[in-house]
């Protein structure tokens, strides 16, 4: 027996989707996350996984884990100690920024404080222009010098910084040489042209420091985790999810941690783009709601589009990521009110530990979940299939004491929570499609996460989408996205020259640095030749403009022709964008990068059974609009046959969620074992 098995650790739950390859079926398991040490709750979980469904440790020839260790640590600022070495001159750099304010209209909020503080910031002289001419040749004495009082600050890591080391990184290379010579074996010395070498110092700083700061904390979990994975027997060589997607090698964990920050997101919206194509939605947006925070993506055709840089935790970060947009709104999240005496939703949680009112754990704050609880919406008995009871009259306490000083009646408050969370969703999406000239009616309404199916319809009809797909396991999808995730690794070449026919002998010789560090890391994460696969971009601009645009490239040698067919797709590209080409606009070519693949076969989908229409299994009274009580019929997920079609007012529960289904909709289950909900 093969088992492949996928594991996302949320706020809440922690999640495993095991998939038995030799019978295509699809085994799931959930427990509450160890928000303290989230390798506990993993290695707990597979070992009760693995009892309960009679299955060998030693059967799992796959094992794929995204992590939110990466995430917390800089949200909480738990980093390592992080000292920079810099261009002389330039050691404020990542303090001074740039002009732009986190929230405009807000003059109290600030950046946050650097990682790396203004006393373990040192500046060394070095100087390379930007044609890469040494104006000023590295002292390396004085990089010597540092070690002392590096060693005395017992730092963790040291970040190297120099200017133009993007494209000239010959300096940084010595100095973290040098550093590394004389400074212990326990500290990290790492150089930011090893991290990302892309244009832009301030950005490559900060992303480099990130990176800096995550690698003690990564490793120590890292070590625990694959420890902890050992010792249950497990033979596979763990592999960590990336923010872009994709997995990665715990040891390219280890040197690139800051690339599995924000990967638990991009593996739901992988799972999603593999379970809606083949369902035959391609235009799809993504709704994961998880226990602290909803993630909502576009797919064009079934791509996730990816964007080169973002913030994290209020740092900028220079790293392809997929275009996921996170707001603090989840079943955990919990209600308050205001100075304006009027209610908010989040982005405060309760997360696992106590968790919602109704679990019964310590929680008192009303939160979203408790509110569907009271609304009849979520079972008053138990979820995850009796594992976890729930008390209603612990929820209906909760919310009593919020409608109280709302001085609303208590279903009235529960209703508003809901809405009001739903209204943050609606708003996080709309900065991923009404904002980029994409209108959401085109588009259906991907739901998953434990919370996605509880507040599809709402979020639904305030964009005008008319159809919801409820995937077969949606508390699940994060974690069987990894299951369908390939192996996948970034480079760039980057330098800033004008797109003209004298510029092709630069870009070939780029283009052969790239392919020389693919093939170096296909062999290293041993990859075999028929799973080799190469993606290529440019990324260029006109001249004088501060951002670029993407242009695809075949990969061939970049000859007089490639350049020409260059300049003609990236004019057709602005034209897309922005409305307007230039075609007598020089053009200037940015950077070149290259995503290395490395092909792993998917599971195959399962399809739903031929069978007779299961019955509802029970009834339940349940709220869908303010004051409107419905005696709902209440259906199991497994006991629904292909084809069945059931008219709302219904509730379908599974394991891992609850899906309404509004008064006047109609939802069908296809052959894939979706449920699409057509809004009437």
């Amino acid at each position: 027996m093969e088992l492949h098995v996928g594991i996302d650790v949320g706020g809440t739950f922690t999640d495993i989707a095991i998939n038995r390859a030799d019978a295509g079926e699809m085994l799931l398991y959930k427990v509450p996350s160890t928000p303290g040490a989230p390798d506990q709750a993993i290695v707990q979980g597979l070992a009760a996984a693995l009892g309960e469904y009679g299955l060998a440790a030693g059967d799992i020839q796959r094992l794929s884990h995204g992590t939110t260790v990466a995430t917390n640590a800089l949200i909480q600022r738990r980093a390592g100690k992080v000292a920079v070495v810099t261009t002389e001159g330039f050691a404020d750099l990542i303090e001074i920024r740039r002009q732009a304010r986190p929230r405009m209209y807000d003059v109290h909020l600030d950046h946050p404080p650097p990682l790396a503080p203004r006393h373990l910031r040192f500046g060394v002289a070095e100087r390379r222009r930007a044609d890469g001419v040494v104006h000023k040749p590295l002292d390396e004495a004085a990089v010597r010098a540092l070690a002392p009082r590096l060693t005395a600050e017992e730092v963790d890591c040291v970040v190297v910084c120099f200017l133009h080391s993007y494209a000239f990184p010959e300096h940084e290379q010595r100095a973290v040489a040098i550093l590394r010579e004389c400074l212990p074996a326990k500290v990290h010395v790492i150089a930011s042209s090893g991290v990302y070498p892309a244009f832009r110092e301030y950005e490559r700083f900060s992303t480099a420091v990130l990176n800096g700061a995550l690698m003690p904390v990564m490793h120590d979990y890292l070590v625990r985790f694959t420890a902890g994975v050992a010792g249950l027997g497990i033979p596979a060589d763990p592999k960590l999810s990336q923010s872009v997607g994709g997995l990665m090698s715990v040891a390219m964990t280890r040197e690139l941690p800051i690339r599995s920050a924000l990967s638990g997101p991009a593996a739901g919206v992988l799972g999603a783009a593999y379970r809606a194509s083949n369902a035959g939605f391609g235009d799809v947006i993504t709704l994961d709601v998880g226990g602290t925070s909803s993630d909502v993506s576009l797919l064009r055709d079934g791509c996730p589009r990816e964007v080169q840089a973002r913030d994290l935790a209020g740092f900028p970060l220079l790293l392809p990521t997929l275009d996921v947009n996170a707001v603090g709104a989840g079943g955990g999240s919990i209600a308050w009110v205001d100075i304006d005496g009027l209610m908010k939703v989040g982005p405060r949680s309760a997360g696992a530990e106590p968790g919602p009112a109704c679990y019964g754990l310590g929680g008192t704050e009303a939160t979203v979940t408790d509110a569907n609880v009271v609304l009849g919406r979520l079972p008053d008995d138990a979820l995850l299939g009796g594992r976890m009871p729930i008390q209603r009259a612990l929820a209906e306490r909760a919310v009593a004491a919020l409608a109280t000083r709302l001085g609303l009646d208590l279903h009235e408050t529960a209703l508003g929570m809901v809405r009001v969370a739903s209204a943050t969703i609606v708003k996080a999406i709309g900065t991923i499609s009404i904002e980029r000239g994409h209108n959401p009616a085109d588009f259906s309404l991907f739901a998953f996460g434990g919370a996605g199916p509880l507040h599809a319809s709402d979020v639904a009809r305030a964009l005008d989408i008319r159809t919801i797909v409820v995937p077969p396991h949606p508390g699940i999808l994060c974690a069987e996205g990894l299951l369908g995730a390939d192996v996948v690794a970034d480079f760039v070449f980057s330098t800033l020259l004008a797109l003209e026919d004298a510029a092709t002998a630069v870009v070939e010789r780029g283009r052969g640095e790239l392919l020389t560090k693919a093939a170096q890391w296909f062999e290293r994460e041993r990859i075999e030749p028929a799973a080799r696969r190469l993606a290529w971009n440019f990324r260029l601009r006109y001249r004088r403009q501060n951002f670029e645009l993407s242009v695809p490239f075949a990969g061939g040698a970049f000859d007089l022709a490639a350049c020409r067919q260059a300049r003609a797709a990236f004019h057709q590209a602005h034209e897309r964008a922005y409305g307007y080409a230039s075609a007598s606009e020089p053009v200037e070519f940015v950077s070149l990068q290259l995503k290395a693949i490395g092909v792993l076969p998917r599971p195959p989908l399962a399809r739903l059974a031929p069978g007779r229409p299961g019955a509802a299994a029970g009834r339940r009274r349940a709220m869908f609009r303010l004051h409107e009580w419905h005696d709902t019929p209440v259906y199991r997920r497994q006991d629904l046959g292909c084809g069945q079609e059931l008219a709302g007012p219904a509730i379908v529960e599974q394991l891992d969620t609850t899906s309404p289904i509004f008064p006047g909709d109609v939802a069908r289950a296809d052959e894939w074992g979706n449920l699409i909900i057509r809004l009437a």
